[in-house]
């Protein structure tokens, strides 16, 4: 069961390293969303822990469209994080009509020159996502689809957070990493109803709940046992 952690400083990272995430979602701006985090926290972070650390490469939070200067800075942002080795990316591009942008999407992809990415909650926002789901699986590199099943929460989500999942594991398509509103207390619950094998946490295990506080070894530690005593 694969736990991914959002960290926002490298302390953040290492605490979360120690304390039981399998993987880092790298970022700033973590009331927008998640937005581009800057290359010497990259580099730092990259320096001091040894799971996997994806990055997120979002200009802005305005909207997941992009205009040609958004992407001229997203594919210099993701040249500079696959300079720095050793690392994946975390990102996400729609059209004006809230489809998969492919075109663009693409152009990423290319960029990355074979790095493992994740197509971030931009997936929440399209309408068809088991349609979206089968053009992502066209393209290798999309290791995994963050979503909470289109709704505000994951917990929300459940039912649909369910049907893909079931459409992920029957034909080898991403990996569904469910996010946004997990706690440790409604977890066990949500493993349940929708039988992913990773999930991603941001505020629930930081201090007090708090996005904006450190994340909390306790509340961290709580999740890795209810993870490692699940049984699917």
């Amino acid at each position: 069961m694969l736990l991914e952690v959002i960290a926002t400083t490298v302390n953040d990272a290492v605490t979360a390293e120690r304390h039981g995430a399998d993987r880092i979602e790298l970022i700033t701006g973590i009331f927008e969303g998640g937005l581009t985090p800057s290359l010497g926290l990259i580099e730092a972070v990259r320096e001091v822990v040894s799971i996997p650390v994806r990055v997120m490469v979002r200009p802005h939070a305005r909207s997941f469209c992009y205009d040609a200067e958004d992407i001229a800075v997203m594919l210099r942002d993701i040249r500079r994080i696959r300079a720095a080795g050793g690392l994946s990316l975390v990102t996400g591009v729609l059209r004006a009509d809230h489809s998969v942008d492919v075109e663009l999407l693409e152009r990423l992809l290319e960029a990355a020159d074979g790095m493992d990415v994740t197509f971030h909650r931009a997936f929440d926002e399209i309408p068809d996502q088991t349609g979206a789901l089968d053009i992502l699986s066209q393209y290798k590199q999309i290791t995994d689809v963050l979503t909470s099943g289109g709704k505000p929460t994951a917990p929300e989500g459940a039912e649909r957070i369910a049907v893909l999942q079931r459409l992920s594991s029957a034909r080898h398509k991403p990996a569904i990493l469910a996010g946004s509103g997990l706690t440790a207390e409604g977890l066990e619950d949500f493993l349940e109803k929708t039988a992913v094998g990773s999930v991603h946490f941001g505020s629930a295990v930081r201090e007090d709940g708090n996005p904006l506080r450190p994340v909390d070894p306790g509340r961290l530690e709580a999740v890795r046992q209810i993870l490692n005593t699940w049984k699917r």
